[in-house]
């Protein structure tokens, strides 16, 4: 066959393919369901690779015995953690924890695990989950997490707690606490990114834009914390034992846990393995806490994760949003950065359980330097003069802060403008202690002629 003949039996073909494309898609559209394969009753999305391990003993019960279907969203990869075992780092750490996260899953009868790879920020001198939502692109890593609560349509979900808790101070934890609270509030919403529930053009065709997905409304969110005390969650929420032995694998939910945890090589070495090997499990017999965050389907807060859950779809549920606080007149004067987020975000999101959850409060150790933020509000129509105070327990000290000073420490004096807020960052000494203690540290301010305040923190200094 001749080179032109070839080169017309060719357009022949491709025409007859098209033609028959064009005659197949005439056809009566089909509607087929979301996917069943990935349908959960509960998604956990967990800050790093690992930190599914803090409530492993709870998924293994959910899925060995209760034979529930459980996803695990990771938002990063852990590529800034150590290496206990190897000398990869970086990118490579990354590949490393992923494969960690997906087997040490996998040993509990988890297989469907994604990851959203945002950036991994390392833990700082003070958590401020402000830091890790800016880094990891917060309106990307959100949309992510809408995607992927439509693609498995959880009845619950299950993050960690959008708190500073003493003990628990790492931004990245903070930060999968709040975008999944935030994708649990938009996932069913069709105009939150409403390009993942419009449909493709032709699903038979290669090359779609359009996602194809269904909005969803889980009916159930709840909070974990690694925090160094776990006092203010009783009565919060449910509370599951870990020395309780599985039906189906005759073993402490205690020792599955550690078995989970043997696979995160990379953070724990050797040390999970030799707990099983030698039944050491105290640290994982400790009882489980949840805090009930807020349920859309009724249900006892101290019940079971499921207790009123039922098959099928729900409305959408949406929540208050923002609204302005009662001090938006007049002059007044808070914890800044995250704690001041978090003061909004609470009543925006319909977390009525967190604004009496827990006072302000962080962890330090032992004779370290930190920053805290004040953020002063002047909604008057003239410029203010603020006069702030420190009160500090014995021990402590003010190494600087970024405020004008006009007077001896421990005052200092700034002005805002009108209807303008203010930040102003104190850095702080801790004393160097024997044994770790709580104390209190307060702030108050004269400006017009009145005083606001007191703003207090309650602080856990690590002992040497």
């Amino acid at each position: 066959m001749r080179p032109i003949t070839r080169f017309l039996a060719l357009i022949s073909l491709v025409w007859l393919a098209t033609l028959a494309h064009v005659a197949g898609s005439q056809q009566p559209p089909t509607n087929p369901p979301p996917d069943k394969r990935f349908k959960a009753d509960i998604l956990v999305i967990a800050p790093h690779p690992d930190d599914e391990s803090t409530i492993a003993g709870y998924l293994a019960k959910a899925v060995l015995d209760e034979h529930r279907h459980v996803a695990v969203v990771v938002t990063t990869r852990g590529d800034a953690g150590e290496n206990l075992v190897g000398f990869e780092q970086a990118r490579s750490l990354g590949e490393i924890r992923e494969i960690e996260t997906r087997q040490a899953l996998a040993s509990i009868g988890i297989t469907d695990v994604f990851f959203l790879r945002a950036p991994d920020t390392p833990g700082l001198d003070v958590a401020d989950v402000l830091r890790s939502l800016e880094t990891s692109n917060h309106g990307s890593s959100l949309g992510e997490a809408v995607r992927f609560i439509r693609l498995t349509r959880p009845e619950v979900v299950i993050t960690m707690l959008p708190a500073t808790v003493a003990g628990e101070n790492h931004q990245d934890h903070q930060a999968a606490g709040v975008i999944a609270t935030e994708a649990f509030d938009l996932a069913g919403d069709p105009t939150s990114f409403p390009e993942q529930v419009a449909a493709p053009e032709d699903r038979f065709w290669y090359g779609n834009l359009m996602e194809g997905l269904r909005p969803w409304q889980p009916k159930k969110l709840y909070y974990y914390t690694d925090a160094s005390h776990f006092d203010f969650l009783k009565g919060k929420g449910p509370e599951y034992s870990m020395t309780e032995v599985s039906p189906s694998q005759r073993v402490s939910y205690a020792r599955l846990a550690a078995k989970e945890l043997s696979f995160h090589r990379t953070q724990y070495g050797d040390e999970p393995a030799k707990a099983l090997a030698t039944g050491n499990l105290r640290d994982f017999e400790q009882p489980l806490p949840f805090v009930l965050a807020k349920s859309l389907v009724g249900g006892a807060v101290t019940g079971d994760i499921m207790d009123g859950v039922r098959p099928g779809a729900i409305p959408f549920a949406p929540v208050r949003g923002y609204r302005p606080s009662g001090d938006a007149a007049g002059l007044a004067m808070e914890l800044g950065q995250g704690w001041a987020f978090y003061r909004r975000f609470y009543p925006a999101h319909n977390l009525d359980v967190m604004p009496g959850l827990l006072a302000p409060e962080l962890g330090v150790g032992s004779g370290q330097h930190f920053p805290v933020f004040l953020l002063f509000h002047n909604n008057t129509d003239n410029p203010v003069t603020f006069h702030l105070r420190t009160q500090l327990p014995p021990g402590w000290a003010v190494d600087s802060t970024s405020a004008q000073h006009s007077h001896p420490w421990p005052m200092t004096t700034f002005t805002a403008a009108e209807h303008d807020d203010l930040p102003v960052r104190v850095r702080l000494v801790a004393p160097r202690l024997e044994k770790p203690q709580w104390q209190t540290i307060s702030w108050t301010a004269d400006a017009n002629g009145r005083q606001i305040g007191p703003v207090t923190l309650r602080v856990y200094v690590g002992g040497q």
